[in-house]
């Protein structure tokens, strides 16, 4: 399985995060993180909910010591300018988290699906009642994403097209059971 180490500026922003860590749920990739990346997520969080600021990371080290602890394949962040390919140790690349996306979606655009479908379930907790179609706007629009999104809205086309259409029950027939025998 392919593992890739997540930066604190991709797991920053709530709606990438919950879609990222979602992909990993549904057994796509392996996802790390050191414990210097959860520090400065907490505090940026802390900082996000209470000043609305963002302070720049201003070493960026600790990301490539954890990949290479973790035998991660990349680094997923939004700097990819300050981690060029030529410091890093061999087979570790750095990816934009819409880049990282469209190549995880492309792997099973239908697990993707999933993955959305269980944020719209999880959705309205806090905030409003997100549609998967509502997620997948967000993800295209505010993050870029616009290859996995497109990836995933062919998927869900295609499945609902090879679908069979579903009988309806009424709730005035008998419902049966797997055998067929009449259930109370």
């Amino acid at each position: 399985m392919f593992t890739a180490l997540l930066d604190t500026c991709v797991l920053w922003p709530d709606l990438q995060r919950d879609f990222l860590l979602s992909l990993a749920i549904e057994g796509m990739y392996r996802p790390v993180w050191s414990s210097v990346v959860l520090e400065e997520l907490e505090y940026e969080q802390r900082t996000k909910l209470i000043e609305r600021g963002n302070v720049p990371d201003p070493a960026d080290e600790h990301l490539v010591a954890a990949a290479v602890v973790a035998n991660a394949g990349a680094i997923i962040t939004l700097n990819v300018r300050d981690l060029p390919a030529d410091k890093l140790p061999h087979g570790l690349q750095v990816l934009s988290p819409k880049e990282f996306a469209a190549n995880t979606v492309s792997l099973d655009p239908v697990r993707a699906c999933i993955a959305v479908a269980a944020i719209a379930k999880r959705s309205g907790r806090i905030g409003r009642i997100q549609t998967e179609e509502d997620i997948l706007e967000i993800l295209n629009r505010r993050y870029g994403m616009t290859s996995a999104v497109g990836m995933m809205r062919q998927a869900a086309a295609e499945t609902l097209h090879l679908r069979p259409p579903q009988p309806r029950v009424s709730e005035s027939e008998p419902q049966s059971n797997a055998q067929g025998l009449p259930t109370e």
